[in-house]
């Protein structure tokens, strides 16, 4: 477990599964899988889940590939800083307290996940994914959907700031592992069941998570 815990496998895993409970790929995979089945919808959003996990780790270890010295030089303060840790730290603590506010913000009656579904069943309305005739064609149609909505989501993000300050292997198994289990869940009739979900608990532990792994990897640049 402390190897884990220093390669950051688990801060991966449970990031990328907090955020990933009622957003919208969720609602998409356990759509499809309706429409069309459990594992085509498993296999075609699971496909693009990992190419963006990939391509964010890869993104997040170009932050890990400049030079501490481009800030001023080592001799200077700025300079002797690590720039993805500096980057990973930023973007925990923005989402940590982001996350927490919208969950605090919530209204009585409010619902974000009902806004996710609603923006999901449009875009699997809109797909011509069960119109296709093979299967094949129908899961690279679900991997450009699920593609599409994932590009610049928390999880992509939050996957880049963790690559840039962990071991990118390590994040990239938790992060995948994290979206096999959501869209496992998704996909065996979960996204219903999340619905019913407190939207307020889940957004105080994921925000409460990010602003733990910005303090600790603040503790790791000092």
């Amino acid at each position: 477990m402390a190897k884990l815990a220093d390669t950051g496998f688990y801060q991966a895993f449970s990031l990328v599964f907090v955020s990933e409970i009622g957003d919208k790929t969720f609602f998409m995979a356990g759509l499809l899988a309706m429409k069309t089945s459990r594992v085509i919808s498993f296999i075609g959003s699971m496909g693009a889940l990992f190419v963006m996990t990939l391509i964010s780790v890869i993104i997040g270890q170009t932050f890990h590939a400049v030079p501490a010295g481009l800030l001023g030089g080592e001799s200077s303060f700025l300079g002797s800083l690590p720039l993805d840790d500096i980057a990973a730290v930023i973007a925990f603590a923005f989402f940590g307290f982001k996350t927490i506010s919208d969950a605090l913000n919530l209204e009585d009656g409010e619902s974000v996940m009902d806004e996710e579904l609603a923006d999901a069943e449009e875009e699997v309305e809109n797909s011509d994914t069960t119109k296709q005739g093979t299967q094949i064609a129908r899961i690279l149609s679900i991997f450009g959907l699920v593609f599409a909505a994932e590009f610049g989501d928390r999880s992509f993000l939050s996957t880049i700031a963790l690559s840039a300050a962990q071991n990118p292997v390590s994040v990239a198994a938790g992060a995948i592992a994290a979206h096999a289990a959501a869209t496992g869940i998704a996909v065996s009739g979960g996204a219903v069941v999340a619905r019913y979900l407190s939207e307020k608990v889940i957004g105080l532990i994921g925000g409460t998570l990010f602003i733990v792994f910005a303090v600790t990897t603040a503790f790791g640049i000092f």
